[in-house]
């Protein structure tokens, strides 16, 4: 839980600065925010899962 509430926080705040900052549109942002809805209810959501959970973890086992 607290991994998919950072990770929507990451994201919301990387959008935010995309539009403000890169010219990002709003309607672009709508587009990639429904294509993410569309992802997590398809076949692939389970792969995408896996993924991000397997980055987090390496990145979390990475000694500075």
């Amino acid at each position: 839980m607290a991994l998919s509430i950072s990770a929507v926080l990451l994201l919301l705040i990387i959008v935010v600065l995309l539009i403000r900052r890169s010219g990002l549109k709003t309607g672009h942002a709508v587009a990639c925010t429904l294509l993410g809805f569309y992802l997590a209810s398809s076949s692939w959501a389970p792969q995408i899962n896996d993924l991000t959970t397997n980055v987090a973890q390496t990145i979390s086992n990475i000694k500075f």
